[in-house]
């Protein structure tokens, strides 16, 4: 029998992936893909030994460095749940992409390295959530090499990250001699076999045991059974209980154990994460009528992505748009909100990284992609009817690495605004103009570095065009707004010598700074014009 719409909402699950680098993130995604059936071989990112790559690394770059530098989408079903999982970069230069996919979802996953624990990164990334208030689950990875001390590191969930936990898995033995994890709402051992040797291409097969089965003390060290034995009770002692309330919150963490490159209770943490994760949330709005419910009969949604050139072959723009609520049906036109104007949704997609699929229908929870002709924005709502509202702005981080930027090549300049033009409406980076000089002159702002080689990269392969870079050695962009009654004028701030001002892509002015100091200095000087300096931007 068919579901109902309402049915279908409620059987989504939208959730990120977040952690530092090298924890193990795309590999997690990879093997959460195998076990939904949606691949039938897993391409670790890091093993040499492997002849594939990752499903969510499909940028060529990605391919080559081994990292994730964009975010992926991708939906499986599993075990009567529609999952979609948002994967997202780790690299800390890459933190705006990230920023903007936990807009887009309802829970986030936290992966620990086992030996590292909780790491630069992961607090940036555990912030951003919290902010959303969205629930946080962690699963802690690579179990099967030397790790620390579980209790350590359920210690540092609470002292680093401020948040407590409830492991709901345990895992035997953490110096290299893991022997599996034991299961605390049904007292079952489930027991790893480090004989598999195909990188965790293939699922993992487990045999499991009661902790009072006395076959167990077969199959495992002598000290490791009684080691077991005294964690259970002490974490049964003082250990938080799990709440499911308080979860749901994002006060309370449940914690797994794992090993994501051999599969070893990635099945067990998609069992658990799918009966605790939250359906499809309400989002709140700007107008007076209350948050938008996600079994609404209205359609709604925003654009939280801008991806171009994921086909090279056809130099396409995709817009990511999370449906809010209600469904999506073929051909349905809706109300760009910002341009003011109805426009049709012809064949949005669903994704497997950059494998892509024509929708007919796709309910709240869903993320789709919509082509894009240079109609959205990030941060644009489309709703089915007349009335006008829209989502909490995305907003935009201020930079703290700029350069100038331009063809080597000044045949080539119509194919590099082009590509500069399409790049910063990604978010990939931040784009400046300097005014009132004769020639364009574009300066780039990006959070991290890296961003600027991967600006340099995708320029010349995907638009054919080589640029020179010129590092300027500001590290501040603020966006300068004045308190006072005459409207400013960017032309009349007093500015210290080594200060620059340039417009962003709304001609709005941003005042770029090497130090705090020259801040207080303009604000100062300035003093009639009450101008305030903001380093996060919201339309």
């Amino acid at each position: 029998m068919a579901l109902t719409d309402v049915e279908q909402i409620k059987r989504r699950r939208t959730f990120a992936i977040i952690s530092h680098p090298d924890a193990g993130k795309t590999t997690m995604t990879e093997k959460l893909l195998l076990y939904g059936g949606a691949i039938h071989l897993a391409g670790s990112v890091k093993a040499r030994k492997a002849a594939r790559h990752a499903t969510s690394d499909w940028m060529e770059i990605e391919k080559q460095r081994g990292i994730s530098v964009t975010s992926s989408v991708m939906q499986f079903e599993y075990d009567g749940y529609c999952i979609n999982i948002l994967d997202t970069p780790g690299h800390q230069d890459f933190s705006e992409d990230t920023y903007r996919t936990l807009c887009a979802a309802d829970a986030a996953v936290m992966l620990l390295d086992g030996a590292k624990g909780v790491e630069a990164q992961t607090i940036k990334l555990f912030e951003v959530c919290r902010k959303r208030g969205i629930p946080i689950f962690t699963f802690i990875n690579k179990m099967d090499r030397a790790a620390k001390n579980p209790f350590d590191l359920i210690d540092e969930l609470e002292k680093v990250l401020g948040i407590r936990s409830t492991p709901v898995n345990w895992p035997i033995g953490t110096d290299g001699d893991f022997e599996g994890v034991y299961e605390r709402a049904t007292g079952e051992v489930l027991l790893y076999d480090a004989g598999n040797r195909d990188h965790g291409a293939s699922m993992v097969t487990t045999s499991s045991s009661g902790i009072d089965d006395p076959s167990l003390k077969e199959h495992m060290t002598a000290a490791h059974y009684e080691q077991l034995r005294n964690d259970i009770e002490l974490l049964d002692m003082a250990g938080d209980e799990f709440d499911l309330e308080r979860v749901l919150a994002g006060q309370l963490t449940p914690v797994f154990f794992g090993s994501a490159i051999t599969n070893f209770g990635v099945e067990t943490f998609l069992k658990h994460f799918l009966e605790i994760a939250p359906m499809p949330q309400p989002h709140h709005v700007s107008d007076d009528l209350g948050d938008v419910d996600p079994t609404d009969s209205m359609f709604s949604g925003f654009v939280f992505k801008i991806q171009a050139n994921m086909d090279p072959n056809h130099r396409d723009r995709m817009a990511f748009l999370r449906i809010c609520s209600g469904k999506y049906e073929k051909n349905m036109t809706v109300n760009h909100l910002r341009l003011g104007k109805k426009i049709t949704l012809a064949q949005p997609q669903q994704f497997m990284a950059q494998d892509r699929n024509i929708v007919e229908d796709a309910y709240a929870g869903d993320i789709i992609g919509i082509f894009d002709p240079g109609h959205f924005r990030i941060g644009d709502t489309l709703i089915s009817t007349n009335r006008k509202f829209e989502f909490d702005p995305i907003p935009v981080f201020a930079p703290e690495n700029f350069a100038k930027v331009f063809p080597k090549d000044s045949m080539k300049r119509k194919q590099f605004l082009k590509g500069i033009e399409q790049l910063s409406e990604e978010g990939a980076v931040q784009l400046y103009k300097q005014p009132d000089i004769g020639t364009e002159t574009f300066v780039m702002g990006v959070v991290g570095i890296l961003q600027l080689d991967v600006l340099e990269y995708r320029l010349k392969t995907e638009y054919g065009v080589d640029i020179v870079r010129q590092p300027l050695s500001y590290n501040l962009a603020r966006w300068v707004k004045s308190d006072a009654e005459e409207p400013l004028d960017h032309h009349d701030i007093i500015l210290t010598s080594t200060s620059m001002i340039v417009l962003d892509r709304d001609n709005e002015p941003v005042v770029l700074f090497e130090s705090e100091w020259a801040i207080d200095w303009v604000i100062q000087h300035n003093e009639s014009k009450k101008l305030r300096f903001e380093n996060i931007h919201s339309k």
